[in-house]
């Protein structure tokens, strides 16, 4: 069902015939870790998440799993290689 509270014109899954049933009774606009995002939209009551109603939930526990402005740095750990084992590997 479409949005007539904030977000006019967009399909909501929490719109119903008696109007928002989301917690408070709208959308919640986002937080400043939001900027940049490519999910945030821009209406004329502010900017909205176009993937969450509440995006401060989203980011309490961290990064926000649907972020598209926040790249994830994967750290290569280079452990202790067993000389023993490198040289019966080496030797196949």
């Amino acid at each position: 069902m479409d949005c007539t509270m904030v977000k006019p014109g967009v399909e909501c899954v929490f719109m119903t015939k008696k109007g928002c049933s989301f917690n408070g009774g709208t959308c919640h606009q986002i937080v400043e870790e939001c900027d940049g995002c490519n999910r945030s939209s821009g209406f004329p009551g502010g900017w909205y998440c176009a993937a969450c109603p509440d995006p401060s939930l989203k980011w309490k526990a961290g990064k926000c799993n649907m972020a598209t402005h926040v790249k994830d740095v994967n750290k290569t750990k280079t452990g202790k290689v067993n000389p023993l084992k490198a040289s019966k590997r080496g030797g196949r």
